[in-house]
């Protein structure tokens, strides 16, 4: 085996040298302006970025958790309303809904994607559903022919956590164009802010014009406030910042594909359980996920090589503190036997160095330490 080598799992700052440059021009340029909060730079990335995806309304918000909240704080649902949400995610999915006021009703993931399971949504829709959120994790998109017909036949609202999956595609559309579309700008994804940002893409022109007054104390113009809103305003220093990286986009994820493709090919399919094929799909590879039985002796046999990993995620949310509390407060049912798909998930996967601090002969030493782990 090759000398032991340091791979980082991700560096920020060289992750953002080579836009380093452009950043302190700009942020220069800002000074000077003055104009800090929804000035020319959130306008001009909104429409570039509406345009990226190629959905019909783009806005900026504060977090990509925000972007999950407010086509959520905007309905007039019912408290005990419900919306479908898969076992396997983030917690920020969970946490909007609660916030929101509304019940998450969990299906489980497809065991081969790991992404919520379409032919499982139909069973848990009752007259209260009123919200599909799906979540495209890890950079895949979600089959959404079969959640779309569910959404019509059921007149559901249809939320994207599309907080991993910057770009990808689905037959061809981006994901985040089917309904309203929740993205993270978070730093360590594909497209990343300096710190906390979101954005929110939305079908409907009067939802549009909504959410611009909601994320604004509920005021389209200054002292005037229709909704009880919120203050969830994407930044002009993030906003340009977004702007430049934004242009770099494709090739970065082009950088993915190609490590994420060594991965395919090099890494030993009878040891690790690699990321199923896709159908209909392009991935984007905010991540990338593989599953072992050993994951955390593994994970140890690799950091003891130099190699950092992280796992997304170590708890699934059924057994969060939080989610169970609240679950006991209202008297909603938690059942473990309904969550076994996402426990073997959680318990099992792992995410290797996919970034573009990365180098293919960083893969390839991954690559070789891992197919000698016994």
């Amino acid at each position: 085996m090759k000398p032991i080598r340091n791979i980082e799992y991700e560096n920020l700052s060289g992750l953002n040298a080579p836009f380093r440059d452009a950043y302190e021009a700009k942020f220069k340029s800002l000074l000077e302006i003055g104009w800090f909060v929804l000035g020319n730079e959130v306008t001009a990335f909104e429409q570039e970025f509406n345009d990226y995806i190629g959905s019909n309304f783009f806005l900026g918000v504060a977090s990509g958790l925000d972007a999950l909240e407010l086509p959520l704080k905007i309905q007039d649902w019912p408290a005990d309303s419900e919306v479908i949400v898969p076992s396997n995610t983030y917690i920020a999915t969970i946490n909007a809904i609660l916030n929101s006021g509304y019940k998450p009703v969990f299906v489980e993931p497809d065991i081969h994607t790991y992404l919520i399971d379409p032919s499982r949504i139909e069973e848990k829709i009752t007259t209260k559903t009123k919200a599909i959120m799906v979540v495209h994790l890890y950079g895949r998109p979600c089959e959404m022919d079969p959640i779309m017909e569910l959404c019509n036949k059921y007149n559901l609202v249809l939320i994207e956590d599309c907080a991993q999956s910057h770009g990808a595609t689905y037959k061809c559309e981006a994901t985040g164009t089917f309904g309203f579309g929740a993205f993270s700008f978070y730093p360590t994804k594909n497209l990343g802010a300096l710190g906390d940002a979101g954005g929110l893409s939305v079908v409907n022109e009067a939802d549009y014009a909504k959410l611009k007054a909601w994320r604004n104390y509920g005021s389209n113009i200054k002292y005037k406030n229709e909704f009880v809103g919120d203050n969830s305003r994407l930044d002009e220093l993030h906003a340009a910042m977004l702007r430049i990286k934004l242009e770099a986009l494709d090739e970065i994820t082009e950088h993915k594909r190609a490590l994420a493709e060594l991965y395919r090919e090099g890494l030993d399919s009878s040891k690790f359980i690699l990321p199923a094929p896709d159908h209909n799909t392009e991935q984007v590879y905010h991540i990338y996920p593989i599953r072992h039985a050993r994951r955390d002796e593994l994970k140890a046999y690799l950091l003891e090589h130099g190699i950092k990993t992280e796992i997304h995620y170590p708890i699934a949310p059924c057994d969060q503190k939080s989610i169970q509390d609240v679950f006991a407060k209202k008297g909603w049912k938690l059942d473990d036997n309904d969550f076994k798909l996402a426990k073997e998930i959680h318990s099992s996967i792992l995410s290797l160095p996919i970034s573009t601090i990365h180098s293919e002969e960083d893969i390839a030493y991954v690559i070789e330490v891992m197919n000698a782990f016994e």
